[in-house]
């Protein structure tokens, strides 16, 4: 991800304000500029404003979201602040008449997440939740090599999200790191698990875990596992998918060329005992692309045309309904929870 700041396009896209211009929002700001559709950024930051003044020539700024919603060229909104802030100013973009693109998580409650679905449903805006792997070219190869049954059927998932920092105070490793990952199982999966425990660990912090470790079963009998931390050695993304007709890795942390691995690998039969024949790892063909652009690009699209974001709010839902489920693990240290319908 370049940290450059591109040139504005011509402005004959659907106009967006940014709210936030921090940690994330500074890259949603960069991007809707360059994309030709940034109008404005909202923050209470003087310093962030300031940065986006530098880059981003006559563009409004203004420290309330008010001024921003009374923009009529503002047509949509892009929330990068906060999480527990998510549900409040969301609803206030929606009942303003602007569409809404929001970071995850959506929210932290799974009623206020129904209550926004159906706000922009009733109003006929859109939604959309910043699950930005769902946008990245890797991820969705994968996800068509699933669904054009590549693999055969699926029968596990793991995901490690691991680093050393940033380490939150707001928010846990779960809520910081695992929703990504929930979303993307939760696609190739096709379904919601039937039941999950959740087990981790909080030594920097107290009742803020800096480790979790996932475990995910559904109806279908795959099962799901994933692994995040901010006390690790080092930075791994990497998302593997084990089928009966072969396996498949999505790891971000390659080259271009090898973030997206297939092997062939067979099991074999030999005097009743399974034996595993190997095979070469063989690329699978990705153009490189800014997964962020391709999320803004997509959300762009959705306002335009009316047509469903990839990660909508019912998405959106659905990974919070997981999220929350594994908290309720979490809390009981590892007790299996029953992962109720999100809709």
């Amino acid at each position: 991800m370049s940290g450059t700041w591109p040139q504005s396009r011509p402005q004959s896209r659907p106009g967006v304000g940014v709210v936030g211009a921090g940690q994330w929002g500074r890259n949603l700001v960069r991007v809707f500029h360059g994309l030709g559709a940034l109008r404005a950024v909202c923050s209470r930051e003087a310093a962030h404003l300031e940065r986006a003044r530098e880059a981003c020539p006559g563009v409004f700024l203004c420290a309330t979201l008010d001024e921003l919603l009374a923009r009529p060229d503002v047509e949509a909104v892009a929330v990068a602040t906060p999480s527990e802030t998510h549900y409040a100013l969301a609803r206030q973009a929606l009942l303003a008449g602007k569409h809404a693109l929001v970071e995850k998580p959506l929210t932290l409650r799974e009623d206020e997440a129904r209550e926004l679905v159906a706000l922009a449903r009733e109003r006929g805006l859109t939604l959309m939740v910043g699950h930005l792997l769902h946008y990245h070219p890797a991820f969705e190869r994968l996800k068509a090599l699933c669904a054009a049954g590549e693999l055969g059927r699926i029968d596990y998932i793991y995901s490690h999200r691991l680093n050393l920092g940033r380490i939150r105070r707001e928010e846990n490793i779960l809520w910081s790191f695992a929703p990504h990952d929930i979303s993307m199982i939760l696609a190739l999966a096709g379904a919601m698990p039937q039941s999950l425990l959740a087990t981790g660990g909080s030594w920097l912090q107290s009742a803020i875990a800096d480790v979790t470790v996932t475990q995910m079963d559904f109806a279908s009998g795959l099962k799901g596992h994933i692994f995040v931390s901010w006390l690790h050695p080092y930075k791994e993304q990497r998302l593997v998918a084990v089928g009966q007709g072969g396996m498949a890795v999505f790891d971000d942390g390659q080259p271009w060329e090898d973030k997206l691995l297939l092997y062939p690998h067979e099991i074999r039969w030999d005097g009743g005992a399974p034996v595993p024949v190997k095979a070469e790892a063989i690329r699978v063909d990705v153009a490189p692309g800014e997964p962020l652009q391709r999320e803004c690009e997509h959300f762009l699209e959705c306002v335009a045309t009316g047509a469903r974001p990839r990660t909508d709010g019912e998405e959106g839902l659905r990974v919070l309904t997981v999220l929350g489920a594994c908290q309720r693990s979490l809390n009981a240290a590892g007790v299996r929870e029953v992962v109720a319908e999100a809709l």
